[in-house]
C-alpha cells in the first residue's frame, strides 16, 4: 500500500517528525495524527513550533513552519505494537532513500522503537551523537494517546528543547517564505 500521501515533505526542511507508522485513521483520512487522543498537534503548538493549534485536516500547513512528517514503517495499524521487527528493518532502506532525497536538517523520531530497530543500537532521549542521512537526530517521546508514559508537560518540554535547538533554521525558513517556493515548484506546468 502506497501511503506517500501522508508524507508531508519538502526539500531542506529544518525538522522532519518521523512517526513509527501511520494509524489506520491516517490511512483512511490522508491526515496525520488525527485521533482525538493523539497529542501531536497540541504539543507542537504548546512547544512553539506553530502559533496556533493546527487541525489534523490541515496538516500540510506544517510546511509553512519549516516542519514535515513521515513514518518509519508505511504499514498502517491501530497500534505500533502490531508491527513486526522485520518491518522496521525492511523499511529502513526506503526511509533512508526518502531522507537522502529531501535532505532535512534534523529528523525527530517519535519514540525509540523505529530508530533503534533501523540503526541496531539502543538510544536515549533527546539529541543523538550520530546522524541519519546527514541529518541531526533527535529522539522524542511519541505523542500517541496510547503512550501514557509521558505527561503533556513532559512532551512539551522535550519538543520545546528541539524547537529551541532548531530555532535559527526554523526562523530562516519562515523568513525566506520557503512554503511559497515549495508550492510553486509543485504546481502544474512548473517543470
Amino acid at each position: 500500500m502506497d501511503l506517500s500521501y501522508v508524507d508531508i515533505l519538502a526539500p531542506d526542511l529544518p525538522v522532519v517528525f518521523c512517526g513509527i507508522n501511520p494509524s489506520t485513521q491516517a490511512a483512511a483520512s490522508g491526515h496525520n495524527f488525527g485521533s482525538a487522543s493523539n497529542r501531536f498537534w497540541r504539543v507542537l503548538h504548546l512547544s512553539g513550533f506553530t502559533p496556533t493549534r493546527i487541525p489534523a485536516e490541515e496538516d500540510r500547513r506544517l510546511l509553512a513552519f519549516g516542519c514535515g512528517i513521515t513514518a518509519a514503517v508505511p504499514r498502517p495499524t491501530r497500534s505500533a505494537g502490531e508491527l513486526q521487527l522485520h518491518e522496521f528493518h525492511n523499511s529502513g532502506e526506503a526511509l533512508r532513500a526518502k531522507m537522502e532525497h529531501f535532505r532535512p536538517e534534523t529528523i525527530a523520531f517519535l519514540g525509540k522503537a523505529a530508530y533503534e530497530a533501523i540503526e541496531g543500537n539502543k538510544v536515549g532521549w533527546g539529541p543523538q551523537p550520530s546522524r541519519f542521512c546527514g541529518a541531526a537526530v533527535w529522539i522524542l517521546p511519541n505523542p500517541s494517546g496510547l503512550n501514557r508514559s509521558f505527561s503533556l508537560d513532559d512532551l512539551v518540554e522535550a519538543y520545546t528543547d528541539l524547537r529551541v535547538a532548531c530555532s535559527p533554521s526554523l526562523k530562516r525558513w519562515m523568513a525566506q517564505g520557503r512554503l511559497q517556493k515549495v508550492a510553486s515548484d509543485s504546481a502544474p506546468g512548473s517543470d
